[in-house]
């Protein structure tokens, strides 16, 4: 089992390994305000390190730039002001050097910090960052691939780093008895505190697919008129499709008759049988309701994960993101994290071919608000 310095160490050393590929030219801009430049995401995880650690227990700790903490902060209002979201893509200064200075910096004084004692609070909150970290690791990159999709050449990241290629492994419907089950976070090790409060859900009987929706199957929905069809959509999802002229999902375009997709390896022919990607809650409730079937909801999705393939998409499903019986919001800056973003939201489940290995489980609570599809999101069904 490593330890915590070694897991401190490889999740550095992974966030710099993604941007490898990269020219100075690529960690800067930011095109939507959502998708935050490859150089926010490097200095985020650091600031969050130096804030949240070493300013707390690092004895006689030197800052390594006084304006850093304004201009790498992101919603965390105990800490203090920070830049504005919109805002990223225009700092220029710091430099990429000089961020990397930062975070090498940062390392050092942790490295120094785990060589000593450490008390449980200390061992919570250096957990708390590799985890933090690992989730803008899955960041840095869906981010990376919204911007280098504007780019009309459509460039290539890195030849063979596609993540979305993936076909099903399983075919047909798993069949869950009616029953009561319990649902949230119970064993030993880290979890966000949004997954805790385990309780007993009651569950009518249902089938739920154990694949995920192809980009054949969609492409069906597509040339049957799926996104022309009020009926099929709820009216919010209509509204998105009409006023942002939504026809397809997000990377995907025809042409010559064609339909091609843009990945991490540049524009690539549509596979119909990879798993669909890329997708809105909204399109994912419409898709359902034209099948005639519906999305799980999150608690659906827990009782049937151990026996579900999953891992290769965040599955969208039919639930509001909202705290489970007990939640507490913790106080400080940690407190933050989760809590105060519940409302608005939809949760996924599962996890998807961009996240850490070890960062999934079947409690994990991702979510997002429903127009989203940048993030590698997928669905499967449940009749």
């Amino acid at each position: 089992m490593k330890s915590l310095a070694e897991k401190f160490k490889q999740t550095r050393r992974q966030t710099e390994r993604l941007c490898e590929p990269l020219e100075t030219e690529d960690y800067i801009p930011q095109p939507v305000d959502f998708a935050s430049p490859p150089k926010w995401h490097l200095s985020h995880s650091t600031w969050f390190f130096e804030e949240m650690i070493l300013k707390k227990f690092y004895k006689d700790y030197q800052i390594f730039h006084p304006d850093f903490s304004f201009l790498f902060n992101s919603y965390y209002q105990t800490v203090g002001e920070r830049a504005l979201r919109t805002e990223r893509g225009v700092m220029t200064r710091p430099t990429v050097s000089e961020v990397y200075e930062y975070r090498k910096y940062v390392d050092e004084h942790i490295e120094k910090l785990l060589a000593g004692e450490m008390s449980q609070e200390l061992q919570d909150l250096l957990t708390l960052g590799i985890n933090h970290e690992q989730q803008h690791q899955e960041l840095l990159i869906t981010d990376l691939k919204h911007t280098l999709s504007y780019n009309p050449i459509h460039p290539v990241y890195s030849e063979g780093f596609n993540l979305t290629a993936q076909t099903n492994g399983k075919t047909g419907w798993l069949k869950i008895p009616e029953g009561i089950y319990e649902i949230g976070f119970e064993r030993e090790g880290f979890h966000f505190d949004n997954e805790e409060g385990r309780h007993k859900v009651f569950l009518h009987s249902f089938e739920i697919s154990e694949a995920l929706v192809t980009n054949a199957e969609f492409l069906e929905f597509i040339e049957a008129g799926g996104y022309e069809n009020f009926k099929f959509w709820l009216d919010e999802g209509w509204s998105w499709v009409n006023e942002n002229h939504i026809s397809a999902p997000l990377y995907w375009q025809k042409k010559d008759g064609e339909w091609f997709t843009f990945t991490l390896e540049g524009l690539q022919p549509l596979k119909g049988d990879h798993i669909l990607t890329h997708i809105s809650f909204y399109e994912a409730q419409a898709f359902a309701a034209w099948k005639g079937l519906r999305l799980p909801t999150e608690f659906e999705w827990e009782a049937a994960a151990d026996q579900l393939d999953w891992g290769k998409r965040w599955e969208w499903t039919y639930s509001a993101y909202l705290p489970y019986p007990n939640f507490k919001i913790a106080e400080g800056a940690v407190g933050e994290y989760n809590g105060k973003f519940m409302i608005s939201q939809m949760v996924l489940r599962g996890a998807s071919t961009a996240t850490p290995k070890g960062h999934e489980r079947k409690t994990y609570r991702n979510f997002f608000h429903p127009k989203y599809r940048w993030q590698i999101t997928g669905l499967r069904l449940v009749k």
